[in-house]
């Protein structure tokens, strides 16, 4: 499901990000390539993985994905001690997606009207589900292309995973209250209808799948293993926690529609003009 390619230079940092990401020449083109030594942490990446896997079988807009191995010379002649250090911390196996060039940042005022409110509802039920805190008006982690809106960035999602010992049936199927902030949030008008195709799709089958598709390496790391014995028990566990979600009813996406007539009956917020 996901090819493996090597890096072959390191041309960009793109700092906009917190985990320092990067522009990187693969053996299929440009990639932007997350690095498991960043302060995030392998489960970043596997969040990434896991994220971008759900979307696509969704059939939601997002860049190709690659696994992407980070060899010892690779940014030997890096200038930055910063980079330099990252790039040793991240040898072997890390997360890229395909660089769309030209691209440019999603904003309501300026690209609102190429996602429509079909889309919406779908990209806000994805959210939730995942439970991706990542997309709110500030920071909105879409970017248009060719005139057509891509997800991106969904390595906070999932935070469930950073604590599975605290994640019993009752917190695997919460609410997302975070919802409330996400930048598509007021155009979602069809959330309800979507809701039941969106899980149809991703029935236990497909989720064991995408988990499955998950590299060992990562679900492995000292850092994300946690006390998994296993990487069939790792893999299990995330099945566990995805199909469970979906399970009748779904607390998040009655949380997403209460979120969002809570949106539509508050009055717009005032611009305000500092001098």
């Amino acid at each position: 499901m996901i090819p493996r390619l090597d890096a072959r230079r390191y041309l960009q940092p793109l700092r906009e990000g917190g985990s320092l990401p990067a522009v990187v020449e693969t053996g299929d083109g440009l990639h932007v390539v997350k690095f498991r030594g960043a302060g995030q942490g392998p489960r970043a990446l596997l969040a990434e993985l896991l994220v971008g896997l759900i979307a696509r079988a969704l059939d939601l807009p997002v860049p190709e994905l690659a696994l992407v191995d980070v060899p010892p010379e690779l940014g030997r002649e890096e200038r930055d001690p910063e980079i330099r250090d990252l790039l040793d911390a991240s040898r072997g196996l890390n997360v890229g997606m395909r660089y769309l060039d030209g691209a440019f940042n999603y904003q309501s005022g300026a690209a609102e009207d190429l996602i429509d409110a079909e889309l919406a509802s779908r990209i806000v039920w994805l959210d939730a589900y995942v439970t991706n805190p990542d997309r709110t008006a500030r920071n909105p982690n879409l970017m248009i292309w060719q005139r057509r809106p891509w997800l991106i960035d969904h390595n906070a999602a999932l935070y469930a995973h950073h604590a599975w010992g605290a994640v019993d049936a009752a917190r695997t199927r919460t609410p997302f209250p975070l919802i409330r902030d996400h930048v598509l949030l007021g155009k979602a008008e069809h959330l309800e209808r979507v809701d039941a195709e969106m899980a149809t799709r991703l029935g236990p089958g497909r989720l064991a799948e995408i988990v499955d598709a998950l590299p060992e390496e990562l679900l492995m790391d000292p850092l994300a293993r946690g006390d998994f014995g296993s990487v069939e028990e790792a893999r299990a566990r995330y099945a566990r926690y995805l199909t469970e979600r979906l399970e009748e009813p779904r607390a998040f996406v009655e949380e997403a529609l209460r979120a969002r007539a809570a949106r539509l009956a508050s009055p717009p917020r005032r611009l305000e003009i500092r001098r």
